[in-house]
Formats: structure tokens, C-alpha cells, sequence
């Protein structure tokens, strides 16, 4: 029977989310337009998809039949769509990726709007989370992870920095009152601001020097989530509460601009940055092939090894 494939995408996406609410925040749209385009996909099949509650939105058994077979067939009705990309000047679409919150701080800002001034047709949405989830999950093209964080199978190229610290800072008037910490043990002495990951963990604050690393468990009168609230914990920095440990990149302006004083520099943790990685065994959509290409463009200006695969 004739269908509107605007409806039969609706029924898709909220299948994949598992409700309206949460599809409405993946795609961009909201529930009431969702749960009536649902509606009406069900109205025009003449068959219930979805039982609803007021706590979840489950799939009836003819809703998943139809879903079994409806799924790869939208796939490829979006792998026929995007072939239509090799036809033109520039490529078009929507690019998804899934990062860290510290990313849209660190690494984007140097490379989206060249990116976005070269290619006007692409619509570049990030998803943005400090709990790290599976790239694919909010129907993401890629995404971008720390090295310990990417997944087997997977292709990584590096994406901003090659190399990056943590780095420890606290106000002057701080270090005055407080005394400056000569090693990473002193700080279990000192008012540290702390950081806590959507999962519950609160991890310490890492060290290294000369081949010797140390893990020291600090306290403190402030924890802020992973991502979310971290600006706030260097304000809190900034006005003399404590001694902050994060990205360098993160404090540089605050450091150099005196409002913070670096501590412990020979102690500060190193680590390698950041990779974009996606999964190349599917076909790649023209707006990713855009920016792995964007990427490896940007690489190569930084000198840095421009692929490796993860084992």
C-alpha cells in the first residue's frame, strides 16, 4: 500500500530510541510531531506498532516484523539517496558525530567552520556527551575518542592535538594562604575541585615524571561533572576555592593570563589526542568521507601520523 516514507523514518527512529522523547532529541525534532507521525503510519497500515505507556514505548510483535525488514531497507534507500553526492560540485547532507564534551572545547573549534565554509551543503550536528556511549547508538556517522576508548574493528585517525597534558594550576591568592604543593603528594593537604563521570567514578588525579607515575586520591569542596560543568570548576579555580588538575588547552588562557598559577608542571600527565574513528566495513556517507578527509588534510599540516588502525 502507498506510504509516506516520511512516516515509515519516524516509526524507524523511535523504534531505535525507544520513545518519542528521546528519538525527538537524536533527530532534531520534537515528540508531539513524532508520536503524530507514528500515528498516522499506524492508521494507514491498519495495525498498532507500538504499545504505550506513560513509562516506555515498546514494539507490538507485528511492530517488530515490520521493523526486521524495514530497517535495511531504509538503509539502503539512504546509501541510494547519498550516491547522488558523487553528481555533485560539493558533497551534501547531514554529518553526525558523537564526541566528548571536551572535544567541542579542544578540537572542534579549530576545524568546523573551515570545514563548514568549504562544504555550505553539509549540515554538521554534534552529539555531544560527557558519558561515553557506543558511537552508533543516536544514529551517529562517527565519532571522536580518546585512544583507551576506541572500540575493536574500527578505523582512527588522529583529530586535533597529537599530544596533550593535564595540567594543575590554582590562584595566587590560594597558593599564598594554602602554601605551593612541591609534589603531587602534597595535594591530598590541599583543597583539590574534582571531577565525576556519568557513570559514578571519580577518578584521581594521575602524575608522571621521569618514567616514575603516581595516582594521589584528593578531597575538596567541589565536584562537577565530567564535561557539563567544568567551566565552573575553573571559575571556582579562578576565585581562590582550590587547586584544579585538567586539560592544559582548557586552562592555558586562564594561566596566561595570570588568573591561575601553574603547579607541579614537571609532574603534569601526558597522553596521546584524541582520534575521529568510524567503521569502514559499511559504506561511508559522502559527508564523512568529507571530513576524514578534512581531517587527514589537517594532519598532515600538524605532521602527525595521518592513519592507524586500532587493534
Amino acid at each position: 500500500m502507498p506510504m509516506d516514507i516520511a512516516l515509515l523514518h519516524a516509526v524507524v527512529e523511535v523504534a531505535k530510541a525507544g520513545g518519542f522523547r528521546e528519538a525527538a532529541r537524536v533527530t532534531g525534532s520534537n515528540a508531539s510531531r513524532l508520536s503524530d507521525a507514528v500515528r498516522r503510519a499506524e492508521q494507514q497500515l491498519g495495525i498498532r506498532l507500538f504499545h504505550r505507556t506513560t513509562r516506555a514505548v515498546v514494539l507490538t510483535e507485528a511492530g517488530r516484523a515490520l521493523l526486521e525488514k524495514l530497517i535495511p531497507a531504509m538503509n539502503e534507500v539512504d546509501a541510494a539517496l547519498d550516491v547522488l553526492n558523487h553528481y555533485r560540485n560539493t558533497p551534501g547532507g547531514t554529518l553526525r558525530l558523537n564526541v566528548p564534551v571536551s572535544a567541542t572545547r579542544l578540537v572542534l573549534p579549530a576545524l568546523v567552520p573551515e570545514f563548514l565554509r568549504r562544504y555550505p551543503d553539509i549540515q554538521l550536528e554534534i552529539i555531544a556527551e560527557s558519558n561515553v556511549q557506543d558511537v552508533f547508538r543516536d544514529g551517529c556517522d562517527a565519532g571522536i575518542r580518546y585512544d583507551e576508548r576506541l572500540e575493536q574493528d574500527m578505523v582512527a585517525i588522529p583529530i586535533g592535538p597529537h599530544r596533550q597534558r593535564y595540567a594543575a594550576a590554582a590562584s595566587p591568592d590560594y597558593l599564598n594562604a594554602h602554601g605551593r604543593p612541591a609534589h603531587p603528594r602534597d595535594l591530598i593537604q590541599h583543597r583539590c575541585l574534582r571531577g565525576r563521570y556519568a557513570s559514578g567514578i571519580m577518578p584521581d588525579w594521575e602524575f608522571e615524571r621521569e618514567g616514575e607515575s603516581l595516582s594521589v586520591q584528593v578531597s575538596g569542596p567541589l565536584v562537577v561533572s565530567v564535561g557539563g560543568a567544568v567551566d565552573l570548576a575553573v571559575e571556582t579555580a579562578v576565585a581562590g576555592a582550590g587547586i584544579i588538575y585538567l586539560f592544559e588547552e582548557w586552562l592555558r588562557p586562564a594561566i596566561s593570563s595570570g588568573k591561575l598559577e601553574a603547579i607541579l608542571q614537571p609532574w603534569w600527565l601526558s597522553f596521546s589526542g584524541p582520534y575521529l574513528y568510524y567503521n569502514d566495513r559499511r559504506l561511508i556517507p559522502a559527508p564523512l568521507q568529507a571530513f576524514i578527509d578534512f581531517v587527514r588534510e589537517d594532519n598532515l599540516k600538524r605532521n602527525c601520523s595521518v592513519e592507524s588502525i586500532k587493534p
